[in-house]
């Protein structure tokens, strides 16, 4: 009788044996594959290095963010490559590129941001910055991100696949209360450094967290091409000191701002579509976190749209506007130059560009920076939640006392513009401060309809000049002329312009004060009876021609005068 239940037993042994047998082998395949040198491992195609063949999961559960890095150190010890990632859901914190590498994500790939809740790991740490009261926290650091490269040289980012930070945060709210986020939210930037020591308190994240999707530094010959990102926290793709930058094809549908090209010079920006309700879309900006100034410069950004429709609608094609919690109660996403600025900006062009839902057009320099050489062209605004065109130079001055002094604006060439919809509240705006003028605006071929509705006791304001503030329409609350205000300005000129509103008005189509050596021509604007095309205080060398029903007229000097 044993021998008969022995020989029934053995048969069920050895099947239970060869069934465990292979989940055995696979995790002792697994382990030796994430302890191996990564010199090992050979790629699966000559130079491509498969992130799954380094112990990647793909399973949006297992940290393969050590995988990654293995992948990418065997690609840069083979001399570079491409890191490949196939279809799947890649949970990651801080990936460190290397110099002569491309990622490149299938069509189905995913790089999920981690969550340093979840208690498996943390994001690099952000590297200290002897320079960093000069600028918001997220602009001095770049090792706290989720992909991220410093001193690098031909790098790329690609393919079809999407960077997802789920993980990363926009500001710095990790451990303190709503109430204290409440209050470094509403509290002034402070120009000697906040509680954590940077100008804006609310933005310092604390250590282990991570705050930027693409994080370049000092790097040249980078590609960033085709990839879609969706809440890619205060940066969705951070550029600073890059040369020879592109960025094409890209979609973004962000928590914050969308594309930042800081002290970068040769940047192609171009097809890209960036969805950012709650702060800027496309920004070249010149910040002191080098700790030199670095003018941004010889910059391309073409065929592009910004928009500020609720996050998330714009990838899912809804294309939603009923989230109202934005900063100064409105949606951002537009193209802006600064607010950092100490390095400048010239040799800019951008043509060929949609704004939709947004804030209009903004060129500001107000940390000393030198703003010129800029052409824009061929650009459709609709929906304008304030200033279509924003103008500043003012005198904020962030940068070190000692070399950091009032900059200039100069030399800005806007033309072909179609702009419906726009906010009542708020008339372009070319505006420099008091002994330091704009010079030399051209602006032609424009059509803005505002919504109108503005009233006699707008019409009487006296805008305030806020030298050092930061610089945004809203600063100057509500305008007197409901097409433009023009300040502290030095040569303008205004050709084949034309301003409406939808709704009656009661202020003038454009007031220009301290205003030398303007010229208007073909200009129309529709008025309500009884209210001037013009009012000019403290005007020099201004004309006006063939601006019916404005008669044509050459002042040398006037106090005041309205016509």
């Amino acid at each position: 009788m044993k021998l008969k239940k022995l020989l029934r037993v053995i048969p069920l042994v050895l099947l239970a044996c060869a069934a465990v047998a292979p989940a055995a082998n696979h995790q002792r395949a697994t382990r030796a594959a994430e302890l191996a040198p990564a010199a090992v491992q050979q790629p699966d195609a000559a130079g491509v290095f498969n992130v799954r063949a380094f112990g990647a999961r793909g399973d949006g559960h297992a940290l393969d963010s050590p995988a990654v890095n293995r992948a990418i150190d065997a690609a840069a010890a083979a001399g570079g490559g491409t890191v490949r990632f196939p279809a799947g859901t890649y949970r990651c914190f801080s990936i460190r590129l290397k110099s002569n590498i491309a990622l490149y994500l299938d069509q189905g790939a995913t790089i999920l941001a981690a969550d340093p809740r979840d208690g498996d790991g943390k994001y690099d740490l952000p590297e200290p910055n002897p320079w960093d009261k000069y600028q918001d926290f997220g602009h001095s650091h770049w090792h706290n991100s989720l992909i991220w490269g410093e001193g690098l040289e031909n790098v790329s980012i690609l393919g079809p696949g999407l960077i997802w930070g789920k993980g990363l945060v926009r500001g710095g709210n990790q451990s303190r209360t709503a109430a204290q986020n409440q209050a470094l939210g509403n509290a002034p930037p402070d120009p000697s450094g906040g509680p954590f020591g940077y100008p804006n308190a609310r933005d310092a994240v604390e250590p282990g967290w991570g705050n930027k999707s693409i994080s370049l530094k000092l790097c040249r010959n980078v590609i960033v091409r085709d990839i879609t990102i969706l809440h890619g926290g205060h940066f969705a793709i951070l550029a600073t000191g890059v040369d020879n930058l592109t960025i094409d094809n890209v979609k973004i549908d962000t928590n914050r701002d969308g594309i930042d090209i800081d002290a970068c010079r040769q940047v192609r920006i171009s097809n890209c579509t960036v969805n950012s309700p709650f702060d800027d879309g496309i920004c070249p900006k010149s910040s002191f976190a080098l700790g030199f100034a670095r003018p941004t410069e010889n910059v391309t950004i073409t065929n592009c749209q910004v928009s500020g429709y609720d996050e998330g609608t714009l990838l899912d094609g809804t294309y939603k506007r009923e989230y109202r919690k934005y900063s100064h109660d409105s949606p951002t996403g537009r193209i802006k130059f600064g607010t950092e600025s100490n390095g400048g900006f010239k040799n800019i062009t951008i043509s060929n560009c949609v704004f939709d839902y947004s804030r209009g057009l903004a060129l500001e320099t107000v940390d000393g920076g030198l703003l010129e050489d800029v052409t824009i062209t061929n650009v459709t605004m609709r929906d304008v939640t304030n200033s279509p065109i924003f103008l500043r130079l003012g005198a904020r001055l962030r940068g070190p006392k000692e070399t950091t002094k009032v900059g200039e604006l100069r030399r800005v060439n806007i033309s072909d513009f179609v702009v419906y919809n726009a906010d009542p509240k708020y008339a372009s705006i070319i505006s420099g401060i008091h002994g330091h003028d704009i010079e030399g605006v051209r602006l032609s071929n424009i059509r803005i309809y505002y919504r109108g509705g503005g009233t006699l006791a707008q019409a009487a304001l006296d805008p305030p000049e806020k030298e050092a503030d930061y610089p945004e329409p809203v600063m100057f609350g509500e305008m007197p002329a409901y097409g433009f205000f023009v300040r502290h300005v030095r040569g303008l000129e205004m050709s084949d312009v034309q301003v409406s509103f939808m709704a009656e008005d009661l202020r003038p189509a454009f007031v220009l004060s301290d205003v030398r050596d303007a010229e208007f021509r073909n200009v129309r604007a529709q008025l309500t009876q009884g209210v001037p095309t013009f009012i000019l205080k403290n005007v020099e060398d201004f004309g006006v021609r063939q601006s019916r029903p404005v008669p044509d007229t050459q002042l040398e000097r006037v106090t005041l005068k309205k016509f």
